[in-house]
């Protein structure tokens, strides 16, 4: 059976480290979307890995790991994180695994991605991406003039001069839609000639990977990346990723069954963040908002962006929880509440005088909507060295209680600090 570990916000939750703390006990630990667009940080005693495509389950040295056919990849950074990961310590190729069936990044689709980024800029309408070629990746994979990883990797004795076609193809349909930019494409297929036998040893059916684990009863873990709100369908469109973030992206990313699935673990920030564009109800431009991005040291992993910071937002967190089904939640970076005498908590949006029902998808309403906020009362005190759920202030109880109440689904874990042993678990 899997056990699901998702996003519930914008990103940036710390999914990382339930991740790494479940990992101590599972078999395999899979990605099924996204790319090197995520990003986080996982501290083991004094030493913090930065984990961007690969999944975090590298740091359990018994457990195997797949990037799925719903990932797409940038075979350099797949190795450049690789080297850093192994700089540090951490050995892991011989239980790391990418899905023949993945599709490639290549350079000029970051190019290309950040020609869109300024093509949109002066309309004012610019997505805000990371500019890691994610979104045009998916779009040439919807529009099947994509490449995939077995077209790469294959040793059938014509595949490379077919792979060598559809990139230059792939290439000139760039040129005709951005123009002539400066770019190397020769220069770029002699290195993926290289790469064709860098990459090999990885490469595995990811369906069979995943349904051979499966039958002989494997703990799985499957790692989400990004977050529901950023979901290409569900997200607060267009200011989204490209992949399914949500519990569909599980199943089509992976090629497993709905039954297969066991846990949903939803990934909570005690407050609401968010990078990139588009409106952001709770968001607090005051005091308030650089207090959150202070003390949490709200920055990109991925980026370096600034976050932008508000507070928790009920409604969001309803809405995500209604298309992912969470079994349990994980309250993360509880901590960084703790100077506040008063904590708000966004209950419900009005738009136009009446109470709505739904999060809109509309984002000319989102932007006008009026939050409505409870207060609850602040802690006031340092609970980072705290050790047990039940040694918290009983404010902060109450806090992760009222979030209980309200979405109807249990807090099991919660997180107080940045390392592994900061995270409490509530029985």
């Amino acid at each position: 059976m899997c056990d699901v570990v998702l996003g519930s916000q914008w990103g940036d939750e710390g999914k990382g480290k339930l991740v790494d703390i479940l990992c101590e006990d599972i078999d395999v630990c899979a990605r099924c979307q996204g790319g090197n667009n995520a990003g986080h940080t996982i501290v083991v005693g004094d030493v913090k890995y930065d984990f961007h495509m690969l999944p975090s389950g590298l740091v359990n040295p018994k457990c195997l790991n797949l990037l799925g056919s719903g990932v797409v990849i940038h075979v350099p950074s797949f190795f450049e994180e690789l080297e850093n990961l192994e700089k540090k310590g951490l050995q892991g190729r011989d239980r790391l695994f990418v899905s023949s069936r993945a599709h490639l990044v290549f350079d000029f689709h970051q190019r290309t991605d950040k020609l869109k980024e300024a093509e949109l800029s002066t309309t004012k309408k610019s997505i805000g991406t990371t500019g890691k070629g994610i979104g045009p990746t998916y779009s040439t994979k919807a529009s099947r003039s994509g490449i995939r990883v077995h077209h790469l990797v294959s040793q059938e004795p014509e595949a490379w001069e077919e792979f060598k076609v559809r990139y230059r193809r792939l290439v000139e349909s760039r040129y005709k839609r951005y123009g002539e930019f400066e770019y190397d494409a020769e220069a770029e297929l002699a290195r993926y000639e290289k790469y064709r036998e860098l990459l090999r040893p990885f490469v595995v059916d990811s369906v069979d990977f995943m349904h051979k684990a499966i039958a002989a009863n494997k703990k799985i873990l499957v790692e989400g990346a990004n977050a529901l709100m950023l979901d290409i369908d569900f997200g607060t469109y267009p200011y989204v990723t490209s992949s399914a973030t949500g519990i569909g992206g599980v199943l089509t990313g992976l090629g497993i069954p709905p039954r297969a699935i066991k846990n949903v673990f939803g990934v909570v920030k005690a407050y609401t963040t968010r990078v990139g564009e588009g409106p952001f109800p709770t968001e607090q431009l005051n005091a308030d908002g650089e207090t959150l991005q202070s003390i949490g040291a709200e920055y990109g992993v991925t980026t370096g962006r600034k976050r932008r910071c508000g507070w928790l937002d009920l409604v969001v967190l309803k809405y995500s929880n209604a298309i992912n089904g969470y079994t349990h939640l994980n309250i993360t970076k509880l901590d960084v509440l703790d100077t506040f005498k008063e904590i708000q908590v966004a209950v419900a949006y009005h738009l136009n005088g009446e109470k709505l029902s739904y999060f809109p998808e509309d984002l000319n309403k989102l932007a006008k909507v009026e939050v409505e906020y409870v207060t609850l009362p602040g802690w006031e005190q340092d609970i980072s060295k705290i050790t047990s759920f039940e040694a918290l202030p009983e404010n902060a109880k109450k806090y992760l209680q009222f979030i209980e109440d309200f979405l109807s689904v249990p807090v099991k874990w919660v997180g107080v600090g940045p390392a592994r042993e900061s995270m409490l678990v509530k029985n």
